[in-house]
């Protein structure tokens, strides 16, 4: 009698709960049917009704896109033309002219030229401004100009492009492009092997894993991997790469999400390249999402001690879901946690400001972890490295400047004062005050909260019609603060210095001579090969 009752309230148990989740379900699903409802009249009304021509790809394009600018960064929409370019955001291979297009301002330039590839062959050159691609003019194109740069091998594109203010043509022949996720690998001196990982894609593993073994076959008795301004990729490719320094079967990342399918744990699959070498990975503020695995998790079983600062902080996992018509989203689906526990994403997207801005999480609200070893990390912020180099990051107002191209644009003038040189360029004293000017003449936004502060309150002041009785005030201001921006950018001449230098570097020498140039003058990887040539000090700090 008593194990028939105890049958029956489990039976009634399960029942409850079931019914629960089903009418959970249902509401779910009458709450989302209801909005695709409303969501597909209003768009059925607006496009026969409205006064003019409406184009319907292009209103769904927007309305998906703002709907998930809404969710995170990294929840997006790709349509047919952006799935063909996260593919080779992947694999890092296409066909086309082998160099990195921008769309600024409704204006199409080429950013990076790739050495050997098409655009480089038909004498190209950063800072070139391409006007018009076979028929079409690109300033009334409106779509991705970069489409009409790539297609079927040996196909001819003309070109029209405008260089200092002088057009010109050319004719580049469309070849396979293939864009190393390990750029550059070179034995040091000290017999420290230098390992350049860019990107996580398909063959970062592979890349990296040849580069090492060359490396050791040449000599290297110990190894700096260097993530700076790595944005991450594929998330198995870093776990991979751990491996390459972890034993089989070791626990790398974690993912955590609200749906049971999307929970899972990353372990190394097989045998170590090798345990012992010594190992440093040089991180920044760029180095993001797999970057942060890979240094995470090697800080964590304490295998690799992170020189640097303080990494961006993306602890969110994206994967690309297939939609119908040959489009995508990509979604936030989990969390990723390192091997200690710590999730490092910096910003909380489910609480922002009145500004509209996820909220940094607090440095007050980090929460302590342990290492295999013992040693104590932090979640909250971003990998935290464990000798942090403080004279390599960059002060607010170098930011500014290096995001709205004003380094690379003043670059590209001074290149071409002597467009033949064949030594390391030197920026003297007098180019630096040629670049003080040069920003002060172009406008560029230094993008200060009292500038932006300023702005808007000549924009309110215009809306209330009293911007004429304040005149003589606001220019006063804006003077004031153009001199305050002028000294900023004086107190941080080095930074401008090394940054402009570094950008005429790639000009004349590409991004190979840059790397060339950082194995012997680089701040963060002489302190790596300083950490790694100091026995006592690398065990300490990994409190062997």
């Amino acid at each position: 009698m008593k194990s028939l009752f105890k049958k029956k309230y489990i039976l009634t148990f399960f029942s409850a709960t079931f019914l629960f989740v089903a009418v959970s379900f249902k509401n779910d699903f009458f709450e989302i049917a209801k909005q695709i409802e409303i969501f597909t009249a209003a768009f059925k009304t607006i496009n026969q009704n409205y006064v003019d021509e409406t184009n319907p790809g292009e209103l769904m394009n927007v309305a998906i896109k703002n709907m998930l600018a809404e969710l995170d960064p990294y929840t997006v929409f790709f349509n047919e033309q952006d799935v063909l370019k996260f593919k080779i955001n992947n694999t890092g291979e296409y066909t086309g002219i082998g160099a990195m297009v921008q769309r600024k301002e409704g204006r199409v330039f080429l950013k990076e030229i790739y050495k050997g590839f098409p655009a480089d062959k038909a004498g190209l050159k950063a800072g070139d401004e391409i006007i018009q691609i076979g028929d079409i003019n690109l300033k009334e194109y409106k779509e991705d100009a970069s489409q009409l740069l790539q297609g079927v091998k040996n196909t001819k594109v003309n070109l029209a492009f405008e260089r200092q203010g002088k057009k010109q043509n050319a004719t580049i022949i469309l070849d396979e492009v293939e864009v190393k996720a390990v750029p550059y690998y070179s034995l040091l001196a000290d017999n420290s092997g230098y390992i350049v990982l860019s990107k996580f894609t398909e063959k970062s593993s592979s890349e990296t894993k040849a580069a090492f073994l060359e490396l050791k076959e040449k000599g290297a008795t110990k190894i700096i991997l260097d993530l700076r301004g790595n944005p991450g990729g594929l998330l198995h490719e870093a776990v991979n790469i751990c491996n390459f320094f972890v034993p089989k079967d070791e626990t790398i990342v974690t993912t955590k999400s609200k749906s049971e399918k999307h929970n899972s744990t990353y372990k190394t699959k097989y045998e170590p390249l090798d345990l012992e070498i010594p190992l440093v990975v040089i991180i920044n503020e760029r180095s993001a999402s797999a970057s942060e695995i890979v240094s995470g998790a090697l800080q964590d079983l304490d295998r690799a001690v992170v020189v640097g600062n303080r990494s961006f902080g993306k602890g969110l996992v994206q994967r690309p879901l297939n939609l119908s018509y040959g489009t995508q989203v990509k979604v936030t689906i989990s969390r990723y946690y390192t091997p200690s526990g710590r999730c490092i994403q910096a910003l909380d997207y489910g609480n922002k400001d009145a500004n509209g801005k996820a909220i940094k999480i607090d440095k007050e609200n980090f929460n302590a972890f342990k290492t295999k070893g013992g040693r104590t990390v932090y979640d909250g912020g971003g990998v935290l490295p464990d000798v942090i180099v403080a004279e390599a990051k960059t002060s607010t107002v170098t930011d500014a400047l290096l995001k709205n191209d004003a380094i690379f644009d003043f670059a590209t003038s001074l290149y071409y004062k002597k467009p033949t040189l064949t030594n390391i360029p030197n920026v003297s004293d007098s180019d630096f005050n040629e670049f003080k000017n040069f920003i002060k003449q172009e406008k560029y936004n230094l993008d200060t909260e009292t500038g932006r502060a300023l702005k808007t309150l000549l924009e309110k002041a215009k809306k209330e019609k009293v911007d004429s009785s304040i005149t003589n005030e606001y220019k006063q201001l804006q003077t004031a603060l153009e001199k305050s921006q002028e000294q900023e950018v004086s107190k941080y001449k080095n930074e401008f210095v090394k940054l402009i230098q570094e950008e005429l570097i790639t000009r004349y020498q590409y991004k190979q001579g840059l790397y060339e140039f950082y194995t012997q003058n680089d701040i963060e990887i002489n302190k790596a090969k300083a950490v790694l040539n100091n026995t006592s000090n690398y065990n300490s700090l990994l409190k062997k």
